[in-house]
């Protein structure tokens, strides 16, 4: 009735309220007018009288201790007698009491508390984490560290989704997908959805970003499954949209700024692929659809409009191929059909290679297949190895939506969008494996060890089963212990070899712990850090987005020794990956927190890969293949458990020298394999592997 009253007083003696009427002031509040623009509103609210006496904890009344309640510009001081009174409103529900030497006290409030007597009692001590320098160890200095190998999922600055209805149900979570690779004046650009910027490296190892944000809302997306092609010194950028979106370009894209080659282009290109061929002409390839399918058109190079007929290039054919069935398993042909989407050109030894993702970016089988043709537009047919980018099992699982390159050494390699999928289905992340084309021109990538360690593009290998060190997984299964859980996440999550799983402690507060037991002293080579987002309150980049940690060894649990130092880290790492520059010889493992960015300290995971004092295993016996009669894109494999095998690679293809694709089981010895083509005869293989290595295949089966 008070605002209501004054605005029509002010109304009515002519004052005018710029682009506001007087039923716009909200209720329970004073129109106070400004000169002619601003508007402010004073709160009428209800006040309520907090007293009470302060003492110390033998009863003693403390004089000049300071109350004051939360967020709140409101303070008093006691009195002689400890006695104090602080006038607040219905909102002010936490009391603050601080006197020197003593803890704070933290009171929750009633609307009926109005006489609160306070006990402050001796302060325990408060963790300070000191700021000096990183030490240098044998085995990790900050000062010389360079890596020679990597481990997906890719460790580079996932950024965080963006306030909106993704993630405000389950807090905030990060999350990349939709990659798309290539080489620009010698080094290795990485651009996915989402991220306000791209990627870039040198060795496919160490990444740094560079700010290129295109964002007008602060909820939306920022370059969806984005585009990007280089001519000459120029790189050219888009995203996805339905309604038209701007080409940018630049000659200097690490330095973050972009023109416009063209203000809006005219066709709908969700997930855009743009390939420049060698004679000049480009083209555009588009769609992510369940119903329609993708799209291909020659476009101009001066203004990126469609030059050629709009051609249709593929449709999913489930029916007929398994792994571009619906569901988790490839196991839901009733729900939805399958979506195709994120359409990307190669073109090697003349032949041009399409490639697609299929069926949906939440499932573990999402994956990337390939057609193949003469021409930029085809017509196109069906590579009969397929999926070309497949990992269903291990520690990181799904290859879909992805993007080919070639490195500098004409190596090829495949990025793609790996499944997380906890906290929302679009929760996902980043893999990057070797890619080749046999003699017969035949597509592929290697999986098989695609989230253990693998040598970077400074080397020059051909074959991509070479990338792998050799250095297996120590850490599976193995006993851990942590400071602190909160609720149900407990320790033994960070040894599972699960992404959606983790571990969370009570605090993200310095010296916080975990540790695990490796049952022996084993050689390591490398650790992996999976950090988790657990009550973190982040969205969008940060520049303040950093970890800190510290890693000890030992032998006896007791005796503890620095091996890893990166205290003073300022680089974004949530899947921080540590190359050991000599080997450790250790039973026991502790990591340290020192910083978190935000929430609490949590991980995922805790991986160690090197080598144990055992043999390697023995070849895996009782291999069996029941491909299903009434539906032979299913079939269920079966094996006899090996005692000295902690998991299994399963190989198979379509010739026996041509099995490419591999599945990573763990503590099973049976696998249903929804993801065979209907009419194609497969062989398979499989091998054990433990902490000394890997076994013989097993005789390969034809089915």
């Amino acid at each position: 009735m008070i605002s209501r009253l004054i605005s029509n007083i002010l109304i009515s003696c002519g004052f005018a309220l710029a682009g506001l009427s007087a039923s716009a002031a909200p209720g329970d509040s004073v129109v106070v007018v400004k000169g002619q623009v601003s508007d402010y509103f004073i709160t009428v609210t209800k006040t309520r009288i907090v007293e009470g006496i302060v003492r110390d904890e033998n009863g003693k009344p403390l004089e000049g201790a300071t109350v004051m309640f939360f967020a709140s510009p409101m303070h008093c001081t006691t009195d002689a007698n400890g006695h104090y009174t602080i006038k607040g409103s219905e909102a002010d529900r936490k009391l603050y009491v601080y006197y020197p030497g003593k803890e704070i006290a933290n009171i929750q409030l009633e609307l009926t508390d109005l006489n609160v007597d306070v006990t402050l009692v001796k302060e325990k001590g408060r963790k300070i984490m000191y700021r000096k320098a990183a030490q240098a160890t044998k085995w990790y200095n900050p000062a010389s560290y360079k890596a020679r190998t990597y481990c997906n999922p890719m460790n580079i600055s996932y950024n965080y989704e963006p306030f909106n209805n993704n993630v405000k149900p389950n807090g905030s979570f990060r999350s990349a997908a939709d990659p798309m690779g290539l080489t620009y004046k010698g080094e290795y650009f990485l651009f996915s959805t989402n991220q306000g910027g791209f990627h870039y490296s040198k060795d496919l190892s160490n990444w740094d970003f560079a700010p290129a944000s295109f964002q007008r809302h602060p909820t939306d997306d920022d370059q969806c499954a984005p585009a990007a092609f280089v001519s000459g010194d120029t790189l050219f950028y888009t995203g996805s949209t339905y309604y038209g979106l701007p080409m940018w370009y630049s000659e200097n894209p690490k330095g973050g700024r972009f023109k416009k080659a063209i203000d809006c282009g005219v066709l709908p290109w969700w997930d855009p692929y743009l390939f420049l061929d060698d004679d000049g002409k480009l083209y555009l390839y588009y769609g992510s659809s369940n119903e329609y399918p993708m799209k291909g058109v020659q476009v101009s190079r001066d203004d990126f409009h469609p030059i050629s007929k709009i051609h249709d290039l593929l449709m999913l054919h489930p029916k007929e191929h398994g792994w571009e069935r619906f569901g988790m398993n490839n196991d839901d042909e009733t729900t939805l059909d399958p979506f195709t989407e994120g359409t990307s050109m190669t073109k090697h030894n003349g032949k041009y290679y399409l490639q697609y993702g299929a069926p949906g970016t939440e499932f573990k089988v999402y994956a990337d297949g390939v057609y193949v043709g003469d021409s930029p537009l085809g017509p196109f047919t069906y590579q009969k190895h397929n999926p070309m980018s497949y990992k269903p099992g291990g520690f990181v699982q799904g290859s879909g939506h992805g993007g080919t390159f070639c490195d500098v050494k004409g190596n090829y390699w495949h990025v793609s969008t790996c499944m997380l999928s906890l906290k929302y289905k679009f929760e996902r992340r980043i893999g990057l494996y070797p890619t080749a084309f046999d003699a017969d021109g035949v597509m592929y990538s290697s999986a098989a060890f695609g989230d253990y360690p693998n040598w970077n593009a400074d080397f020059d290998i051909k074959n991509p089963a070479d990338r792998f060190t050799g250095w297996m997984l120590l850490s599976l299964g193995k006993k851990a212990c942590a400071s602190s859980t909160d609720s149900i996440y407990v320790a033994s999550n960070l040894t599972d070899e699960s992404m959606r799983t983790f571990w969370a402690a009570e605090s993200g507060e310095p010296g916080e712990w975990i540790s695990i037991d490796l049952d022996g002293v084993k050689t390591i080579k490398a650790i992996q850090l999976n950090y988790y987002d657990y009550k973190t309150v982040q969205h969008n980049r940060a520049n303040d987005v950093y970890y800190q940690y510290r890693i000890y060894a030992s032998n006896d649990g007791k005796n503890w020794e620095l091996v890893v130092d990166k205290s003073d880290n300022d680089r974004d790492c949530p899947h921080d990956y540590v190359e050991l520059q000599s080997d450790l010889q250790a039973r026991y493992l502790k990591l340290e927190n020192v910083h978190m960015p935000s929430g609490h300290f949590c991980l995922s995971e805790f991986r160690v890969f090197g080598f144990g004092d055992c043999e390697k295993p023995a070849p895996v016996k009782g291999l069996r293949v029941d491909r299903d009669k009434n539906d032979k894109r299913n079939a269920m494999i079966r094996w006899e458990k090996s005692a000295d095998a902690y998991g299994y690679n399963i190989y198979y293809g379509i010739a026996p020298d041509k099995m490419y694709n591999a599945i990573t089981v763990y503590g099973n010895n049976e696998y249903d394999m929804r993801g065979l083509d209907r009419d194609t005869e497969y062989y398979i293989t499989i091998e054990a592997l433990n902490e000394a290595g890997v076994s013989q295949q097993a005789k390969t089966i034809r089915k």
